[in-house]
């Protein structure tokens, strides 16, 4: 969003692609954040707006890119804008289809499994676009053929149940991934309960809980809906930091946690235990609230937590979750009975973020997040020039970060288009069209898709904007026609014989030259 509104407001256009009926990602479904305690929604929503109402900005909800081809300045994108059922230029946003709908589904997204929606949905009243979508899974009339309740009450007789999904091509200059992150599944670790111990939740379904517009309307209750706890929890560094699972920190579980251990003392003057490994609070603000914290009473206990079990072993246990773990500090293993757990889950590449690369020409790291071209001197471009990254899909970030990385993305594009020309590195390969087989070997071999094979001709052709001049194809080619620029055979022959040569006191190094 950052990086949309950036160039948009620098007067270029941008064509702005979400997976989901509605912008927004994971923000959205927060209440507050760390460490100001600000209103998420009230941060987020106007942006969103500027993004749906923006004249440079043509927003692509609930879309797919299926293809990518070209190179930087000359990108060809296609996508696969999936059908609403919602004819956009009548739908006003009313919301007469959706109060109608007699279906009611959980919703495993947006609410986190906890509340519902119906067969006809718009994500949440904040929503970007403002219209709705039909889940044809779960809708009658695609089931049955019967209902076609939602098309009934329409004011404007905006429903189209046979509406198709359509492909659209786009031109562009440059691309920047913002793909965002999922979240670790916390039934991966079966010894936390999650999934098979009721009152175990994981971090974005409390967010929902104590979200003013959440299933509950912001009370914190167990899962019977009802009842306030009067101990929790919260577990830190759930699936990462582990060897077994993530290696990595994922940056913002510590704050996460502290932010839950607030609104619960704060909404329901429970008593709360934080066990953590470390305590990384290490931006603007952040050791300052985790002073807050400890001011506010709130429980520390370093030690990682080895299982979570509701066999009780005392009368004070009877009905409670007891959290089993080892306090690194007094060298004690600790039985804590509480009533609810919050897993701070870690942040995890998306599912398919191998897929979205490969289709980009970037890479992956081993963590499985998009690599940057240089760590620090290059951290949001990517190996293939005009292809950028930001936000979490380079690496667990909290929202000033992705923000930020947002921004320097942007500022890199709006470089390049002003410019009107892009600067290459001399180094790249050649194929020797006279000589080339036609084998077909360099174009699967090359790393940055760079080598096209011309069908007509019958050989294959290095794009000169794609190459890096890595060698792959020079020395995977098997009739030896493809030479990199400065690495020729002749030069690095060259190059070895003038080390190879003798300089002894009789015959000077500048005689030999």
């Amino acid at each position: 969003i950052q990086a949309a509104l950036e160039i948009a407001d620098a007067g270029y256009h941008v064509y702005m692609i979400e997976r989901e009926p509605s912008i927004g990602g994971h923000m959205a479904m927060f209440d507050k954040t760390f460490p100001t305690l600000d209103c998420s929604a009230c941060i987020l929503t106007p942006k969103m707006f500027d993004v749906g109402n923006h004249p440079n900005i043509t927003l692509l909800s609930y879309s797919e890119v299926e293809q990518v081809d070209g190179y930087v300045g000359n990108f060809t994108v296609r996508v696969r804008r999936k059908a609403r059922k919602i004819d956009e230029s009548l739908c006003t946003g009313c919301g007469e289809c959706w109060s109608k709908c007699p279906i009611k589904v959980i919703d495993t997204v947006f609410e986190a499994g906890l509340g519902y929606r119906k067969a006809i949905y718009r994500p949440f009243p904040q929503a970007v676009p403002k219209y709705p979508v039909i889940d044809m899974e779960n809708c009658t009339y695609y089931k049955t053929g019967k209902c076609r309740m939602c098309e009934k009450v329409c004011p404007t007789e905006a429903i189209r149940f046979d509406m198709e999904d359509e492909i659209l091509e786009l031109e562009v200059g440059n691309i920047i991934l913002a793909t965002g992150y999922q979240l670790f599944d916390a039934r991966r670790i079966p010894q936390y309960g999650y999934g098979r111990l009721e009152n175990v939740f994981t971090s974005l379904e409390f967010e929902r809980l104590t979200n003013a517009a959440g299933p509950t309307e912001g009370h914190i209750v167990l899962r019977d809906g009802v009842t306030e706890p009067k101990t929790v929890a919260i577990l830190h560094c759930v699936g990462s930091r582990d060897r077994h699972y993530n290696s990595y920190c994922s940056a913002i579980c510590c704050m996460s946690s502290l932010k839950f251990a607030h609104l619960i003392m704060e909404k329901t003057h429970a008593k709360v235990y934080n066990f953590y490994i470390d305590m990384r609070p290490i931006h603007k603000g952040y050791e300052e609230f985790y002073h807050r914290l400890l001011d506010e009473g709130c429980n520390f206990i370093r030690g990682k937590v080895a299982e979570i079990t509701d066999a009780a072993h005392s009368p004070e246990e009877e009905g409670k979750l007891i959290v089993i773990a080892e306090d690194t500090l007094i060298g004690k293993q600790r039985h804590v009975p509480v009533d609810m757990v919050i897993l701070s889950a870690a942040l995890e590449p998306c599912h398919d973020a191998q897929e979205v690369a490969h289709m980009f020409s970037t890479g992956c790291g081993d963590t499985g997040f998009f690599t940057e071209r240089h760590p620090k001197l290059d951290p949001v471009a990517t190996m293939t020039e005009g292809i950028f990254i930001a936000g979490a899909c380079q690496g667990a970030k909290d929202i000033p970060d992705s923000v930020a990385q947002g921004a320097a993305t942007a500022a890199r594009v709006l470089g390049t288009i002003s410019q009107g020309h892009v600067s290459l590195e001399p180094i790249r390969a050649s194929i020797d069209e006279e000589h080339c087989s036609g084998c077909r070997i360099c174009n699967t071999m090359c790393p940055y898709n760079a080598i096209d094979f011309l069908d007509e001709l019958g050989v294959s052709r290095v794009n000169p904007a794609l190459c890096k001049g890595c060698g792959t194809c020079v020395g995977a080619c098997p009739s030896q026609v493809i030479t990199g620029a400065h690495f020729t055979f002749d030069q690095l022959i060259a190059e070895i014989d003038g080390i190879l040569v003798d300089v002894t006191a009789e015959k000077p190094f500048a005689e030999v030259v």
